[in-house]
């Protein structure tokens, strides 16, 4: 395990080689080092899970302490790794997906402009999820978190010629970085209560020094949950997701896959001994998720973007895994985390590989029939959707999500329940829609298959990987998270698995029978004036968008206009402004005609007169 650190030495060493080159190396050249190194990585990566399941290391865990950043007073941050189960399974999530992901990227960015500068940023992006999840204290974790949040802005913006693509990845910036203020005032607070950053110095001190619901406590997970929400795109700062569609393809599978949504619900994990602390914020991380999920799946079901549909289908899933961390399935919630990066990974890059196809068409209405011209792409849909709908048995995302439903009616957190459940029907309704819509009845446009080992190896493996498959990867968390505390007989949760598929099929079935043939019904239900009017409060993602605007955006650009002026600077200036304007009158005077200045000296002295009689008087 000593060979840890080149986990994310290997993608750094790409992102200099490659912003080094300056644009100067072929395409080939660019894909060899920018793919190359996360593969080089996976590789490592590889090693160590097999290290660490056949001689794992003592207590569980391992750290590997690179050096010793600084020594103020007492404040001693190493630059150091920890390894266990949690970070060990973030670990292959990341570079694993993030590697397919790589691999399809090299077909799918041929022949674009910035080749070489596109996977310079990916593997910074890469490096700093790695960087994120492997430090061992929370002053790295924000540097990593940092980190992602620039490349995620870098890569939203990618194609920056086009002012809206330059304004969705600063929305995501300046939203993201709210989130990102909230978690500095967290560490802040934990290092001045309990003088450490060191995550498990942390998880041990807590408990000593503060009692459950003690303020500090609560102030500093508040903010900490507040840092999630911004990074996993969760209410109230989840409005940049969406918006984050307009970079490349490949970059929305590595926000939503493998990276970036999915650090929020690793930092509340990894932090589990602080939220236990505070059971009120604890039960608020679960009430975020199940309202989040709830809201998403309204959104995406009026969605004609096809990336946008996946967008908030992630806000969703995400959602699923804070409502888990909310119950206390910790191990839930990475459970899913995990399957919900195969399918949603395979999800993203099929929906590129139908982009590509469709001349850079994305909206579905201007699709249809691509079952027969696509097949390898219907095949993803088909697996990724049935994955993501959590179809009962074959698929990962059934067992991920069906442990989370269990966790949240073991527990006794029946709204939650309910929310998770309403929301497994919209993720089937909105799911199949896309597909029914985008993959059969009329065609509408000339597609054409991509071509390739490395468009249809990546697919084919995560197609795999969403299946049953998928969820007989048990992350090694036993240990490493708090066990769930829900008890119910095993009839109650044959039950519940019962329900739950029966609500994914429902769903399915509903939108097969609205979406598939002539689609008058959902038609005329659109055309509706209650249809038109919840279609476009669900398509603005419930108005969040305009009420921020209304509040924050429009006087924030208010005061700046008045500030771009300096009223400081022209208080001062008034007067200079006042002793010139005064000088100008006086240089007025100066005539030299001796006429008016007898006239001047008589006004002057009537008036000086007038002063001692008034003085006098």
């Amino acid at each position: 395990m000593n060979l840890l650190y080149l986990t994310f030495v290997f993608p750094l060493i790409g992102f200099l080689l490659l912003s080094f080159s300056r644009g100067r190396l072929s395409e080939n050249l660019s894909a060899l080092i920018g793919v190359g190194s996360i593969g080089l990585s996976a590789i490592v990566t590889a090693y160590i899970i097999w290290q660490f399941n056949v001689a794992p290391p003592e207590g569980g865990h391992y750290t590997q302490v690179l050096w010793q950043w600084m020594a103020v007073e007492g404040f001693t941050p190493n630059f150091a790794l920890y390894l266990d189960g949690l970070s060990l399974t973030m670990l292959g999530v990341v570079v694993g997906v993030g590697f397919l992901i790589h691999l399809f990227a090299s077909w799918y960015m041929r022949g674009e402009a910035g080749y070489s500068r596109f996977f310079a940023y990916t593997n910074l992006f890469i490096a700093s999820m790695l960087f994120l999840v492997l430090a061992d204290n929370l002053l790295f974790v924000y540097f990593g978190w940092e980190g992602v949040g620039l490349c995620s802005y870098l890569l939203i913006g990618f194609y920056y010629s086009n002012r809206n693509n330059g304004n969705a990845a600063l929305k995501a910036f300046i939203v993201t970085r709210v989130g990102d203020v909230f978690m500095a005032i967290g560490l802040f607070i934990l290092f001045q209560q309990l003088g450490t950053l060191n995550i498990q110095e942390l998880l041990v001190k807590a408990p000593e020094h503060f009692k459950a619901g003690d303020f500090w406590i609560v102030l500093a997970t508040l903010m900490l949950l507040g840092g999630a929400v911004g990074k996993s795109a969760q209410l109230p700062l989840q409005t940049w997701l969406a918006d984050a569609m307009a970079g490349p393809t490949p970059v929305s599978a590595l926000i939503h896959a493998a990276t970036m949504v999915t650090a929020g619900v690793y930092l509340i994990a990894r932090t589990h001994g602080l939220f236990a602390l505070a059971p009120d914020i604890l039960h608020l991380v679960g009430v975020v998720g199940g309202v989040t999920l709830v809201l998403a799946g309204f959104a995406a079901l009026v969605q004609t973007d096809i990336k946008r549909i996946l967008a908030y289908s992630t806000m969703s899933q995400i959602g699923y895994m804070f409502l888990a961390l909310g119950v206390g399935a910790w191990e839930g919630a990475i459970f899913h985390l995990m399957t919900h990066a195969f399918f949603k990974a395979l999800l993203f890059l099929a929906s590129g590989s139908v982009i590509v196809a469709c001349h850079h068409e994305q909206n579905i209405f201007k699709m249809g029939g691509l079952w027969k011209k696509l097949p390898l792409a219907y095949a993803s849909f088909i697996v990724g959707g049935a994955a993501l709908a959590a179809l009962p048995l074959v698929t990962a995302g059934f067992y991920s999500k069906d442990e989370i439903l269990w966790e949240a009616f073991a527990s006794g957190n029946q709204g939650l329940l309910y929310a998770g459940l309403v929301g497994a029907f919209m993720t089937s309704l909105y799911t199949f829609r896309l597909i029914f819509i985008a993959f059969h009845g009329e065609a509408k446009t000339e597609a054409h298959a991509g071509h390739g080992i490395a468009h249809w190896l990546p697919l084919s493996v995560l197609i795999v990987l969403s299946t049953f498959v998928g969820a007989m990867i048990v992350p090694p968390l036993h240990g490493v998270l708090p066990q769930s505390v829900g008890h119910a007989g095993g009839d109650a949760k044959h039950s519940l698995e019962i329900a739950s598929g029966a609500i994914a099929l429902a769903g399915i079935l509903l939108a097969a029978l609205l979406f598939l043939g002539k689609r008058r019904f959902v038609t005329a239900i659109a055309n509706s004036g209650v249809g038109r009017f919840l279609s476009a409060w669900w398509f603005a993602a419930w108005g969040f968008d305009w009420i921020y605007d209304k509040l924050f955006v429009k006087p924030y650009l208010a005061i700046s206009h008045i500030l771009r002026k300096d009223p400081l600077d022209q208080t001062i200036g008034l007067i200079p402004r006042m002793a010139k304007g005064g000088h100008t009158a006086l240089s007025r005077t100066e005539t030299g005609q001796l006429r008016w200045y007898a006239a001047s000296m008589a006004a002057g002295a009537v008036l000086v007169v007038g002063a001692v009689v008034l003085v006098a008087v």
